[in-house]
């Protein structure tokens, strides 16, 4: 067994976490997630300013448990290096200095094609087929674990990467443990499967969660960790004495996160996220098995920024009476001082509240003039000539700079991954190792015969099979939100949003797949009118997922939406009345 834990979701996640996770109970290998697409972004903007390029609260995770880990033996893995791995590699050597340890530091690097214009080509969108004409700000192929596998055996206590896929963080210790080679798919498979599940930190031990009333102690919530086996199944579990719980409901509200369809592409594997089990083995134990893999496809996903202009964002607060009466006055009166034509982009958001609303206005221009003070004050001079009432939510400000995120494909071939352990460079592809941990041989995977094209190649889970010839609910049915009876996550691919829906009985999940189709989901989320949305069928998880194109715009980094990255529409959909059976309530 593979013990590997979280210590960060995110940039910005909770500084004790990496010391919770290391004295709260034995663990082999901390890992911590520091990067997302707004991250690249963010770290080009330090870098341009003379700050790091990489995510120095890593570091200060670090000062508290680097001595430890390595009395322990304790490997700790991260992405935090984010533009600049060589650079964090080598501030954890200077930190390690200063506390008078001895530490081994890898970096991962390759991922950087910024100025491989020859590898980018012409960068076609990946999502809606266009030819990029910007010029990137930032270029990172999306590595996977090899590479940190190569580093751990060559005996590095930390290992820094650029831009990994967030489950190489589990996938490349557990190839280093187990001697995984590239064709044992399904292994590989169940590794991405419990990475994906531990990656977002809380989100996995119940933060975030629908059912929020069933999870002690959320204040208080512990990281996740995952107990990896040479077969690559797992169980997901936290240290005993923390908040939260860890729950086949938690697993499965984040398997359904930031998802697409059931075949998750990644370097390492294709996994079939169709294919998963859970069990809840005990308290805040829930197994993961079964997951079938598949080759992963010859391309690399490649995350492009570029500079796209500036914004400006004003809220009014409407109350009363007449709200959108009051809406359209208020918008009339500031186009009257500045022409809303003027702009390259104008979003407008009207969002009711109890007895009140705000209407909330976006501009976008590539003049910084334009959409700075110039906006803000004509807004500012309708104060005394609008609706009765107004008031806004902040004063005036000027505009700031936004960026877009591209994402586009390249050839797997054409990015060669370098790993460098103590500034040295050291082979990037682990050695094979015929056995696993226990010493016994890790069995390959049986022949591949799975095409993408024949999803029912794949054999269904017992449950999947019972499901199959259960009734749906008939009956009286009920007005209800669809939450009484339904849990939901969602977020953001890109420009795209994912909205996953999940159920706890069989029953209900009949009910729910034939109930909630696209068109349905359409109805009950109006923002999404007019936009292509596709179901996919998680029957194995009594789950059903929703890709919404498009309604991000270019990406969080760009989107004007006051929920930029659809983390809310969810909860949205969970609000939403619709009659559902009287015998499923």
């Amino acid at each position: 067994m593979l013990r590997v834990a979280n210590c960060s979701g995110f940039y910005g996640d909770r500084l004790s976490a990496a010391r919770e996770m290391v004295e709260g109970g034995p663990i082999d290998v901390l890992t911590g997630d520091w990067l997302a697409e707004l991250t690249m972004l963010i770290l080009a903007g330090n870098r341009r300013n003379g700050r790091p390029g990489y995510a120095p609260t890593f570091l200060a995770q670090l000062e508290q448990v680097l001595g430890t880990c390595l009395e322990r033996g304790i490997r700790i893995v991260s992405n935090a290096g984010g533009l600049d791995p060589a650079g964090c590699a080598a501030a954890v050597s200077e930190l390690a200095d200063r506390l008078g340890l001895r530490v081994r530091v890898a970096c991962v690097t390759g991922d950087d094609l910024t100025g491989d214009l020859g590898v980018l080509g012409d960068a076609v969108n990946a999502d809606t087929g266009e030819k990029l004409t910007a010029t990137p700000l930032t270029a990172n192929a999306y590595l996977g674990g090899r590479p940190i596998a190569a580093a751990l055996a060559a005996g590095a206590d930390v290992v820094v990467t650029g831009r990994v896929t967030d489950a190489a963080l589990v996938t490349g210790p557990g190839i280093w443990r187990y001697g995984w080679g590239p064709g044992d798919h399904d292994a590989l498979a169940g590794s991405v499967v419990a990475g994906h599940v531990i990656e977002c930190g809380c989100q996995a031990t119940g933060g975030n969660y629908a059912f929020f009333g069933e999870v002690p102690d959320l204040p208080h919530c512990g990281f996740p960790l995952v107990e990896l086996e040479a077969d690559g199944s797992g169980v997901v579990t936290k240290h005993p004495g923390t908040g939260g719980t860890v729950s086949v409901g938690t697993v499965t509200a984040q398997l359904l996160y930031e998802i697409g369809s059931p075949r998750y592409l990644g370097p390492d594997v294709t996994a079939r996220f169709d294919t998963i089990r859970l069990e809840q083995q005990g308290p805040d134990r829930v197994r993961i098995s079964g997951v079938r893999g598949e080759a992963p496809p010859e391309t690399l996903k490649v995350a492009v920024t570029y500079p796209a202009g500036y914004r400006n964002t004003m809220t009014m607060v409407l109350t009363g009476l007449d709200i959108e009466a009051k809406a359209r006055l208020a918008l009339d009166a500031v186009w009257a001082r500045v022409p809303r034509d003027s702009f390259e982009q104008v979003h407008v958001e009207l969002t009711p509240l109890a007895g009140t609303a705000l209407l909330r206005v976006t501009v976008m221009d590539p003049d910084r003039g334009k959409a700075g003070r110039a906006f803000s004050a004509a807004v500012v001079e309708t104060g005394l000539a609008s609706y009765p009432g107004f008031h806004g939510l902040a004063p005036p400000g000027d505009a700031s700079p936004y960026g877009v995120y591209w994402p586009c494909l390249v050839p797997a071939d054409a990015v060669r991954p370098r790993v460098l352990l103590d500034g040295r460079e050291v082979p990037a592809d682990p050695p094979p190792s015929p056995a696993g941990a226990s010493g016994a041989a890790v069995p390959p995977s049986a022949p591949e015969t799975l095409r993408p094209s024949s999803p029912q190649a794949v054999r269904p889970s017992p449950r999947q099979v019972v499901r199959a010839s259960l009734p749906v609910g008939g009956g009286p049915t009920l007005r209800a939100p669809l939450g009484t009876i339904a849990g939901a996550r969602s977020g953001d691919k890109g420009g795209n949003a994912n909205l996953g829906v999940w159920t706890g009985t069989a029953e209900r999940f009949a009910w729910l797949s034939e109930h909630l189709t696209a068109g349905r989901l359409r109805e009950l989320l109006p923002e999404t009118a007019g936009l292509v949305v596709e179901r996919f069928d998680l029957p194995n998880l009594l789950a059903l997922n929703f890709v919404v194109h498009g309604l991000l715009g270019r990406g969080v980094a760009s989107s004007p939406r006051m929920d930029a990255q659809a983390k809310a529409l969810g909860e949205e959909l969970r609000a939403a009345v619709t009659d559902i059976p009287r015998a499923l309530l």
